[in-house]
């Protein structure tokens, strides 16, 4: 037997020889099913090989890998969690609680509840002397700036750290702190998508480059600063495609071999939401260790509950993400864990490609400023916003716990984040319906007609979509007859009733129901009846519900007819 499985060999086979297969797979289906268009405007294959990528690239790969290898900052990432406190008291003590349970560098936005007087601040320059940090500062005056004032000249030198801000901070004395940052965090949650980031990120180091004299003085000063969004490979690729942009950025001032340049992540909140929280801790979860694979030097982890008020727990659960990823998953020992991945490397180089193409764009309208005051910058993130919201509504896209697979008890906190009120998150046009739903307290039932088999899918599917808006459907039951429909609609005591069954037990209840039912009473049907649609609706059937339909428009119509009848 052992010699037999020595002598089997595994025959190689060709793309063609794949899309045969696939193609049979499909029965009936084109092939160009199979693509996948992203909201970068790139088509995925659905397969990618070496002959494909060497085809693609060509020489090209191997200086796109080895570029991308040669600028990796350090070995290994360094975890920088957010300090949160509501009084200098607590902030202080979680501050020495984060470093002694295994943060790296002390991440703080200016913007807490307390103020950065003398005292608060030479206690926080006593941290920042010892350990690094990266700091969100508003303007060249905020209060908390006033912490480099507290360290001592003697001591400036071993500061080191980042400050992110609009503009630049100029600070002196403090070599190792760098302050020329390209923040694309701010265009990423108005809805940017990688292509646009990269190529902001590119248009703002133009900018801040101009304002030294030298090249590399510049470089010393200079990082970039990402959202990781939940696009797992997107996201990957996007980090890496800086590195490949960066060095042909600096070739054209003549650095041919550019110093590596710290890449910072945060997890992206724009996909987080209120509803169904813990959702929030697996997508952080994905987008940290994407931030990982894709080459981040620094990374900081949002707690899942951060929208409302993050607790003791949550702060502890987002930094132990980050130590799994360090100490457990042994990722970071690998230098470049997705390099040489044929469909990595592909999306890695169609971004550095399209990226580069924006750029220059902005560059020859007069730059990132001259661009967006021009009202284009924002108009096309708008456009890409507007696209990914309404995939969301209508469940192209999904958000787990909030577009789908929705908890209907599950109740909106209270509290709300001031720091990230801002953000367009494509969760807020549910959450805000939830709460309009939780005012009018409907009565909503489900009128399940025929047998289980034949009405569970699309009852299933009502019940779904009612459990978005915080909704928990009265549900009848089996209901074999027409008569007993109609009692029932009479009984149930409910403002509003959805038939679900399959189209034949439909088509033969609609009309009976349109006849019997309490004139006060909107009813809607489950499914698309095109051909009977026009004359249900002209007998008073309020519509349908279905598959691909907007969430939010058809229930924002639902609950417009249901406070009409409460009136």
């Amino acid at each position: 037997m052992s010699n037999q499985m020595k002598d089997i060999q595994f025959p190689s086979v060709s793309y063609d020889d794949w899309k045969e297969q696939a193609i049979k797979a499909l029965k009936g289906k084109s092939f160009e099913t199979l693509f996948t268009k992203t909201i970068e405007g790139i088509t995925l294959e659905p397969l990618y090989t070496q002959e494909m990528l060497v085809k693609k690239l060509g020489d090209q790969l191997e200086k796109q890998v080895s570029t991308i290898r040669s600028l990796k900052l350090s070995v290994e990432f360094r975890a920088a969690q957010q300090i949160y406190g509501k009084t200098p008291e607590q902030f202080f003590l979680n501050l020495q609680d984060s470093l002694n349970r295994g943060n790296d560098v002390l991440t703080i936005d200016s913007r807490v509840p307390f103020e950065w007087n003398d005292e608060t601040s030479t206690q926080l320059a006593n941290y920042i002397s010892e350990n690094s940090f990266k700091l969100y500062v508003q303007n060249d005056n905020d209060p908390i700036l006033q912490v480099f004032n507290k360290v001592e000249e003697s001591d400036r030198h071993k500061v080191s750290g980042f400050i992110i801000s609009e503009n630049p901070i100029s600070l002196e004395g403090f070599e190792n702190i760098r302050t020329y940052s390209s923040n694309t965090v701010t265009f990423h949650n108005d809805g940017a998508n990688a292509v646009q980031e990269l190529a902001i990120a590119l248009a703002l180091t133009a900018k801040y480059a101009q304002l030294e004299e030298n090249f590399d003085d510049f470089a010393k000063k200079y990082f970039v600063n990402f959202a990781v969004d939940t696009q797992f490979f997107s996201e990957i690729a996007k980090l890496r495609a800086f590195k490949v942009l960066w060095k042909a950025f600096s070739s054209a001032y003549g650095i041919n071999n550019p110093t590596a340049i710290p890449i910072i992540a945060e997890t992206s909140l724009r996909s987080f939401s209120k509803l169904d929280v813990y959702v929030n801790l697996l997508r952080a979860g994905n987008e940290a260790f994407a931030a990982l694979i894709g080459g981040a030097d620094f990374i900081t982890v949002h707690p899942h509950d951060v929208l409302a008020e993050p607790s003791e727990q949550s702060i502890r659960i987002a930094r132990n993400v980050l130590l799994v990823l360090k100490e457990e998953s042994l990722v970071a020992d690998v230098l470049d864990p997705s390099g040489g991945s044929y469909f990595i490397e592909s999306l890695t180089a169609e971004y550095v490609e399209k990226a580069w193409q924006l750029f220059i764009e902005i560059e020859e309208a007069g730059g990132i400023d001259a661009f967006s005051q021009s009202g284009k910058l924002q108009a096309a993130i708008e456009e890409v916003y507007k696209s990914r919201l309404k995939a969301v509504e209508t469940r192209k896209h999904s958000l787990i716990g909030t577009n789908i697979y929705a908890n209907p008890v599950d109740e909106l906190p209270v509290a709300t984040n001031p720091q990230f009120t801002q953000i367009k998150r494509l969760a807020i046009p549910f959450e805000k319906l939830r709460e309009k739903y939780n005012e009018v307290q409907p009565s909503i039932g489900i009128l399940t007609f025929g047998k289980l088999k034949n009405f569970k899918a699309r009852a299933d599917f009502v019940v779904g979509f009612f459990a978005t808006a915080g909704i928990t459907l009265e549900q009848s039951g089996e209901i074999e007859t027409i008569e007993d429909a109609i009692v029932w609609i009479k009984q149930v005591h409910c403002d509003y009733v959805i038939v679900a069954g399959n189209d034949e037990d439909t088509k033969s209840l609609i009309p009976s129901l349109l006849a019997q039912k309490p004139k006060s009473l909107i009813l809607d049907a489950a499914g698309k009846f095109k051909e009977e649609e026009t004359e249900w609706l002209n007998s008073g059937l309020n519509g349908f519900i279905f598959a691909g339909q907007n969430l939010i428009e058809k229930l924002n119509d639902v609950l417009g007819s249901l406070k009409e009848v409460q009136r």
